[in-house]
């Protein structure tokens, strides 16, 4: 929002410099910047009369015009534009003015006729970006007068971006409250005469949606000018406020809103048919609109006449009832839509206006009434003619008090403000506050403060007023119980660490997914979806870490990285029995070769036991053991695929992308992947000190032929449960499969360590162990001896 200094200074002047303004409202919360009203002022410019036109003798579209410039002194200035007209005030630039971007004025020849000075447009003035013609002036602009001065045009402009919250500062109203508040400067109240009926003439109004219109008021008002112009001092306060000038009905709705506050529509009353209503639209109902957009409406609340709706609430008005240059008679609105009725509705039809952009944040209910006596006034004054009764519904709504504890205060604040400043301060912002009583101070807020609702608003509102640099910086005092990480607890940190060792990169992605390739990855999970997603593509929340980790390799194999191995530590979203659940994962994504290109080695290309042994790695130190179980998922490849268990619960996923998933991302190859609870790496084994053992250990080889699909944990597994405690290491040295075997078999030699803390091992207690192993390998994996 953009609001003129001067026009501020009218309602609250606190007798300082703009900066000085500027910064205080800056440090109350108020985000502004301040600007000059017009970039580069011209000098020697004039208001000029147009006494007389005469077409050139030698140009057709050329006329030569004999100007007033004040003082008895006239001008001979030929001018292009086809606005020139006798009887007409407008600029006019006098020989050896300056205009802005350096333009010098004097004396020239145009096709042969003298011209003193030149008749200048709103752009040649730097007051308008493009413009028509010649920048006409009131009939009554003194001749001779400085254009600066006539316009006011030694001004700034305050540039305002306002959070949400603060929908009561969108006016110059608002603003002069604010800093009448803030200086202690009296602000001038909106006292408006309340217009008398002249005539009779009257349109009735309905609510039917009590609840999302508070108040509705309108009036009628007969007999208008249809040649009548909006005033120049009019003209200006809008321009500089970023508004256009279109007709003076719609200028004096526009200037109203400007002025206090309150959105106002102007219809053409001959353009209404009946009763005005404010309803909820009926499913099928069209409405074109101003900006001659047409609209399909559902159940937005509109404003309607007996033919259908005339009027989208709060947001825009229709084009079949708009004001226009011919318009004698009109209905003015003011109402007060709620919050909840507009937000919205804008965004859902892609529109945006003043009027939805001051609702959205709150307006004033006790305003309505106010505003459209001050815009009838002005239509009175610029158009002329006859106003109507006012048709009025609704109240306005009593706010309930909110209780402000001194304690509360105090403690928020860290500081003790006195009692007579905290209710003085409370009392500049128009709040009424009832004396200090149980260390309790019972406050009604008034009714234009949305944002006041309950005792942390105050307690905010009290520290911006009496000012946060007045309020000491302190140390915090606090009870606090330092506590010492458990070393049964894994950190974060310490598993990001171990992976970046181990050649591992981490990323950080969106936890928004798209809902397509989400379903290709994890399309048995019930993904949570988004009311306002970014974009088409992150309409979910993720429910696999894959997703980021893909788009993340896709986006860098694009850009000529042949290698990647990714991690990324994050939170899983899901629904589970109608609530959403939140699982925090680990998740990694490694492609290309084994290691950068070098002389030293072959270059091979990274496969699933390269990430395995990363995650046993990642696993060594953890309080329960990883097995991976060959099992299939709908993203990887059947059969590269495993379950990953701890202590035989499942955790997670390691396996190669399935083909069908690697051409939806145009990969040549399909990287590896994997996704592990965080549960499942929570926990770490207790580092426990052991002593060594004086005797020595012994080890036995066993060569075994097994079936293709035993795995080599399964025979560790076997192995260890068989020989019980002697058994202290057991490992698979060498895997045969070939010539001199029988089809569907492979040889396997195992390495056996035995050894005991108390004595040495004998030969017998050995050779059990062994036939036990033998024994229990036989029976449960249908292992013979290679003999």
């Amino acid at each position: 929002m953009k609001i003129s200094e001067k026009w501020l200074r009218e309602w609250a002047d606190p007798g300082v410099d703009i900066q000085v303004i500027v910064d205080r409202l800056v440090m109350a919360g108020l985000e502004l910047e301040v600007e000059p009203a017009v970039a580069e002022l011209a000098s020697g410019v004039v208001v000029g009369h147009i006494v007389a036109v005469a077409p050139h003798p030698d140009a057709e579209r050329l006329r030569v015009c004999e100007v007033d410039v004040g003082g008895g002194r006239r001008e001979t200035i030929v001018c292009g534009a086809s606005n020139a007209r006798e009887r007409l005030n407008v600029p006019c630039a006098l020989p050896g003015a300056r205009l802005p971007g350096g333009i010098a004025i004097g004396v020239s020849k145009l096709r042969g006729v003298e011209s003193r000075g030149m008749l200048c447009s709103a752009r040649e003035l730097a007051l308008s970006e493009r413009s028509e013609g010649l920048l006409e002036l009131d009939a009554s602009a003194p001749a001779g007068m400085p254009i600066e001065q006539y316009l006011h045009l030694h001004d700034h402009i305050l540039n305002l971006e306002l959070t949400p919250n603060r929908g009561d500062c969108l006016s110059v109203l608002g603003l002069a409250r604010e800093i009448s508040a803030l200086f202690g400067a009296t602000a001038r109240q909106p006292v408006v005469p309340e217009m008398v009926a002249t005539v009779e003439d009257v349109r009735s109004v309905e609510v039917e949606d009590a609840a999302a219109c508070t108040r509705f008021a309108g009036r009628l008002v007969i007999g208008l000018n249809p040649d009548a112009r909006t005033p120049d001092w009019m003209r200006e306060r809008l321009r500089r406020s970023g508004i256009r000038s279109i007709q003076p009905l719609v200028d004096i709705t526009h200037y109203v809103m400007l002025e206090l506050g309150q959105p106002m529509h102007a219809y053409d009353a001959h353009k209404l048919g009946g009763t005005v209503r404010v309803r909820r639209a009926r499913t099928g109902e069209k409405l074109t609109l101003l900006n001659e957009q047409t609209i399909e409406l559902s159940d937005e609340l509109v404003i309607a006449d007996e033919h259908g709706p005339v009027g989208l609430a709060g947001v825009m008005g229709g084009a079949a009832t708009a004001v226009s240059a011919g318009t004698t008679a009109t209905f003015l609105e003011s109402a007060c839509f709620t919050m909840d009725a507009v937000a919205g509705v804008g965004r859902r039809h892609k529109l945006s206006s003043d009027a939805a952009y001051r609702f959205e944040r709150g307006v004033d209910p006790a305003l309505q009434r106010t505003a459209l006596e001050r815009a009838t006034e002005l239509v009175l004054q610029i158009c002329g003619g006859h106003a109507g009764p006012v048709s009025e519904t609704g109240g306005k709504a009593q706010r309930a008090p909110i209780a402000l504890r001194k304690a509360r205060l105090d403690r928020v604040l860290g500081y003790e403000i006195p009692d007579a400043e905290v209710e003085a301060v409370l009392t500049r912002l128009s709040i009424a506050v009832a004396p200090l009583a149980d260390g309790v101070w019972t406050v009604s807020p008034p009714s234009f403060r949305h944002d006041l609702a309950i005792e942390a608003d105050l307690i905010e509102e009290v520290a911006r007023l009496y000012g946060y640099d007045r309020i000491p910086v302190r140390p915090y005092c606090a009870a606090l119980a330092p506590t010492r990480p458990l070393e049964s607890e894994r950190s974060p940190m310490r598993t990001r660490d171990l992976l970046a060792a181990r050649g591992w990169q981490e990323i950080v992605s969106l936890s928004f997914a798209d809902p397509a390739v989400q379903a290709q990855l994890d399309g048995g999970v019930e993904a949570v979806a988004l009311d306002n997603p970014l974009a088409e593509q992150l309409a979910v929340m993720r429910t696999s870490l894959w997703s980021g980790l893909l788009r993340a390799w896709t986006y860098n194999r694009a850009r000529q990285q042949p290698r990647a191995k990714l991690f990324e530590l994050g939170v899983c979203f899901m629904r589970q029995g109608g609530a959403i659940v939140e699982v925090p994962r680990i998740a990694g994504l490694a492609a290309g070769s084994v290691r950068p290109e070098q002389w030293g080695e072959p270059v091979r290309a990274i496969d699933f036991y390269d990430v395995k042994g990363d995650l046993e790695a990642l696993f060594a130190t953890s309080a329960a053991s990883l097995s991976a179980v060959a099992e299939a998922h709908p993203a990887l490849h059947p059969g590269r695929s495993a379950r990953l268990r701890v202590d035989g619960r499942a955790c997670g996923w390691l396996g190669q992308l399935h083909p069908a998933q690697a051409r939806l991302f145009d990969l040549s190859e399909a990287p590896i992947l994997f996704e592990i609870d965080w549960s499942a790496l929570a926990q770490l084994r207790v580092p426990r000190a052991e002593s060594l053992s004086e005797f020595p250990s012994s080890r036995r080889d066993l060569a075994l032929l097994l079936p293709d699909d035993v795995t080599s944990q399964a025979v560790c597994e076997v192995a260890r449960s068989a020989a019980g405690e002697l058994l202290r290491r057991v490992w698979v040295f060498d895997v045969y499969r070939g010539a001199n075997l029988p089809d569907g078999l492979k040889s396997v030699a195992l390495g056996l360590i035995f050894q005991d803390y108390s004595r040495t091992l004998t030969v017998e207690e050995i050779d059990a162990a062994m036939a036990a192993i033998g024994e229990s390998l036989k029976t449960q994996l249908g292992a013979s001896d290679r003999s």
